[in-house]
């Protein structure tokens, strides 16, 4: 391929799905050493420039904004000005197509969502859900370069472990609750995890971020234990996160963004799993805990359906089941 020396990447989700999809991000740096790398994402996911190196500039595109086509049609624009050699979207529908032709860049690479997107990417290629997010994105880059990167990595050093630890944050983000996507157990539940884990001998830490605020509140309240460090409040910063949870031997939280953060910083991680599919969301050194649940749908969210149902099922995981989990696998 001629000389790349701007490479464009656009991918508007949250903080998870751009740690995400990190790996195709830096194996596109491998490949280009020298490479400029922009990557375009929604203003609420602009910490991820905190965790890695490969970023080299941000453009903010508030697609939230009731605004949004202003929004696309103003990075549109920067984009042309910008004069990108290459761009790739992990956008899964043609529009995304259509929005990384008229961006200028000479090569375009996305998924093929039907004959507009084979028509205006240079390549089109094919859009594989049934296998680890990461991964999935991954595939967008591989008609370019040869380099895999199998699991997200981030640029903060490896931290010095805390002995007999578990580090538990209960939170998911506000936005998917506002939506009604429900994915992790009550803050009672998590109260008496806290419990059951002290009183086996285990030094628990409790973290949470802005939006945990109510949950952690509610756990305070609940829990009756006094032998666990409540550390909310203290990280100011998703690096301040990366570094804590590396300290920690063990970390269990929900389907949510600090969920990549772990698997990226290498620590032992236990994952609250109901509705959404843990096979596409965790890499296979990370554990499940699922309900025992009969539910013929699950999991349904996003694949089945948009919001999660009124009984939740698939969400009655019981604090014991927790520890148990836990002891036995670290047996």
């Amino acid at each position: 391929m001629e000389n790349v020396n701007k490479i464009l990447a656009v991918n508007f989700g949250g903080i998870g799905d751009e740690i995400l999809f990190l790996p195709a991000l830096i194996s596109l740096k491998k490949e280009f050493p020298n490479a400029e790398i922009t990557l375009a994402l929604e203003p609420r996911s602009k910490s991820v420039k905190d965790l890695t190196n490969v970023i080299d500039d941000l453009i903010l595109v508030d697609i939230k904004n009731k605004n949004k086509y202003i929004e696309l049609l103003k990075f549109i624009f920067m984009a042309r000005r910008k004069g990108f050699d290459l761009a790739v979207t992990a956008g899964g529908n043609k529009f995304m197509s259509i929005i990384l032709f008229l961006t200028g860049a000479k090569k375009r690479y996305g998924y093929d969502c039907g004959a507009i997107s084979r028509k205006l990417l240079t390549k089109a290629v094919k859009l594989n859900k049934h296998q680890y997010a990461a991964k999935m994105y991954h595939d967008l880059v591989t008609p370019v370069t040869a380099n895999i990167t199998e699991l997200p990595e981030i640029n903060v050093p490896v931290q010095e472990k805390i002995s007999n630890t578990v580090l538990i944050h209960p939170g998911v983000s506000k936005m998917s609750i506002q939506k009604g996507m429900v994915k992790t157990i009550n803050a009672k539940t998590w109260a008496e995890a806290i419990d059951l884990l002290s009183n086996a001998g285990k030094r628990v830490m409790l973290v949470g971020g802005p939006d945990d605020e109510e949950c952690i509140e509610t756990i305070l309240k609940t829990v009756k234990t006094i032998k666990f460090e409540n550390l909310y409040g203290k990280t100011k910063n998703l690096r301040d996160l990366a570094e804590l949870i590396g300290k920690a031997e063990i970390f269990i939280c929900s389907d949510s963004a600090p969920l990549h953060v772990a698997v990226a910083m290498g620590t032992k991680t236990f994952a609250i799993f109901g509705p959404t599919d843990d096979k596409k969301l965790i890499p296979p050194n990370v554990t499940a805990i699922k309900a025992d649940d009969k539910c013929p749908l699950k999991p349904c969210l996003w694949d089945k359906r948009q919001t999660t149902c009124a009984t939740l099922d698939c969400l009655k995981i019981t604090a014991e089941k927790i520890l148990q989990t836990i002891l036995n696998t670290n047996a």
